[in-house]
């Protein structure tokens, strides 16, 4: 049975191996996307995850979020068997797949409705949300008439509304401009550190790692395997970019990454 004591997220020697299948659609040829990734994630902290290009670290959260399952090993959420997607793991994408034809608003209380939230609370979610995620202005405006920075912010809003336990981030901010990346990371590690979500957060910026990441973990070249799992020591400053810990950690995230490509 969970309990508080488990992991909020157990990769138990997890591989993933693409390929193969029965009959018609059996495809002789097959790819070893993970290789014995092994780790506990605490509740409350936020795991960035970083490697070369094609390392498995999308795969990672797909099979975290119950869109895949393992070929071997096991994956946990609070000491339970992942076995499919589930209201306590809130999942934002590369792009904000937002609802063109709803409002901010509607599109924040999208999972609401499908589970029959009562509208009055539905409401309260969404106006809190909103906020939080400063966008209360903009409740009513359409996706397409918000910006690139608005949308994905709006799309964590959405992730948020369930009160998931554990926040899944699939390279969120990848598709921005440099300025709005580094406005949406401040507002992350705030929204974070206001909700106290777990958080596994995909990127291939070592920097945005190290900014954003309480630990870092590295995978190698696929198969993905861990190669290198830091926690970091940065002070709780705002702006830790020029603090010697920073650029000590990120000399050897870079490093490792570089060497794991190689």
């Amino acid at each position: 049975m969970p309990s508080q004591a488990d992991p909020a997220v157990s990769l138990r020697n997890v591989s993933l191996v693409f390929g193969g299948g029965r009959g018609l659609l059996r495809d002789p040829a097959t790819v070893q996307a993970l290789r014995d990734v092994d780790a506990d994630i605490p509740a409350g902290q936020f795991v960035t995850i970083v490697g070369p290009s094609g390392c498995g670290k999308s795969t990672l959260l797909r099979l975290v979020a119950g869109f895949a399952e393992p070929t071997a090993g096991e994956v946990l959420a609070a000491g339970a068997p992942i076995t499919g997607p589930g209201p306590d793991r809130g999942i934002v994408f590369q792009q904000p797949r937002l609802f063109p034809w709803l409002s901010v608003r509607r599109n924040v209380e999208f999972g609401l409705r499908t589970t029959r939230t009562p509208r009055a609370r539905r409401d309260r979610r969404a106006d809190e949300l909103l906020r939080l995620v400063g966008l209360a202005d903009a409740a009513s405006r359409r996706p397409y008439e918000l910006s690139g920075g608005m949308q994905q912010r709006a799309a964590i809003a959405r992730a948020l509304a369930p009160d998931p336990d554990i926040l899944l981030m699939d390279e969120p901010f990848a598709a921005l401009d440099a300025l709005t990346r580094e406005r949406l990371q401040e507002e992350l590690r705030r929204i974070w550190q206001q909700t106290g979500k777990t958080v596994l957060f995909v990127t291939h910026s070592v920097d945005e790692a190290v900014f954003l990441g309480t630990r870092v973990i590295v995978l190698s070249k696929r198969p993905g395997r861990i190669v290198l799992d830091r926690a970091s020591t940065l002070p709780g400053e705002d702006d830790p970019h020029a603090h010697q810990d920073f650029l000590t950690l990120r000399e050897e995230i870079a490093a490792t990454v570089r060497e794991a490509a190689a």
